[in-house]
């Protein structure tokens, strides 16, 4: 039997230096979940299809199933327990909860991870530019809509507050 790689991994957790031995294979999701117990990043397909496990990676939304945690060491990782210290995390958060945009709540983590990039890098984008960046996510409840009017909301509302 071959003896169980390990590495340390320095990063920076949602504001927080977290530093822990690692297996050199071990998915970031699995690290996320099982070491710093952050449930908020939910395991779906495993393949990076379904983007439940999006989390950000110095600002770039990164499926965490598919990437090694030590691959993260000397980076910034945010999670969906972090957006609520990012502007547009907590305007998207609000604008969920106003507009009915969750169901189950399964692919939530990983939508609201991918709108809050989109969001910020491109706070003018349309509808159907929201559409077209939510089509990594997969969700079998709401449909889409109520998902769509929320980030819409979100931006309107940031429009009419400058």
């Amino acid at each position: 039997m071959e003896p169980i790689s390990l590495v340390m991994v320095d990063v920076l957790v949602n504001g927080h230096r977290e530093q822990h031995q690692v297996q050199a294979r071990q998915s970031l999701a699995d690290f996320l979940r099982d070491q710093l117990g952050l449930l908020g990043t939910h395991i779906g397909c495993e393949h990076g299809v379904c983007g439940a496990c999006t989390v950000l990676i110095d600002g770039e939304p990164v499926r965490s199933c598919l990437s090694l945690a030590a691959s993260v060491s000397g980076h910034e990782v945010v999670t969906i327990e972090g957006l609520k210290d990012l502007p547009w995390g907590q305007r998207l958060q609000k604008a969920f909860l106003e507009h009915h945009a969750l169901q189950c709540g399964f692919c939530t983590p990983g939508i609201l991870t991918t709108m809050t990039y989109f969001a910020t890098r491109h706070p003018k984008a349309t509808e159907a530019d929201f559409r077209d960046a939510l089509s990594g996510n997969l969700c079998r409840c709401t449909g889409y809509q109520s998902i769509v009017t929320a980030v819409v909301s979100a931006v309107s509302s940031e429009h009419n507050d400058a």
